[in-house]
Order: structure tokens, then C-alpha cells, then sequence
């Protein structure tokens, strides 16, 4: 893999590390049920990069069809208002 896959949407406005769009250097994508943000921090604060360049860092969902030796491979991934993966597909 020769990119590294963009946050393009985060609606999870409650998370400190969306400034209009994600801000984390890296997020973390898990859940136990659904696949979900694991970066997701909600607390009185802002914080990450000055601008919205979030990545996926890992991807712990190896049903996941853009899963490749836990790194997503999708063009770009949209995070949902409770930061679930909108881009996740059942392989």
C-alpha cells in the first residue's frame, strides 16, 4: 500500500479532535459491534493538528473488505455523529 487513507467527514462534533473535520494525526478504527472510531475522545477540550488532516493509522476490522494487513485501503473513509465508519463493507 502506497497511501495512507484521509478522514474526509467526521460528524462527531463532540470528539475533541474535530476542529471542522478531524484533526488527529491518526485514528484507530474498531468497535466491538460496529466499526467505529476507537480515537474518539469526548472531553471539554480541542485538540490535534491545526487543520482537519486526519488518516487512518489501523484498521482492527479484518471483515472489513478495504482492510489489508490491518490498513484501510479505501480512497477515503466518512465518519458518522457518533464516529462509527460509514465507509466500512462487509467483505
Amino acid at each position: 500500500m502506497s497511501t495512507i487513507t484521509a478522514v474526509k467527514a467526521c460528524a462527531a462534533t463532540k470528539c475533541a479532535f474535530n476542529n471542522n473535520g478531524c484533526t488527529a494525526v491518526a485514528v484507530t478504527i474498531g468497535g466491538a459491534e460496529k466499526a467505529a472510531c476507537e480515537t474518539l475522545t469526548i472531553i471539554d477540550a480541542r485538540a490535534g493538528l491545526s487543520s482537519a488532516n486526519g488518516q487512518v493509522g489501523a484498521c482492527k476490522r479484518l471483515e472489513c473488505k478495504h482492510n489489508s494487513d490491518l490498513l484501510c485501503t479505501a480512497a477515503g473513509i466518512n465518519l458518522d455523529d457518533v464516529a462509527n465508519c460509514a465507509s466500512y463493507e462487509a467483505r
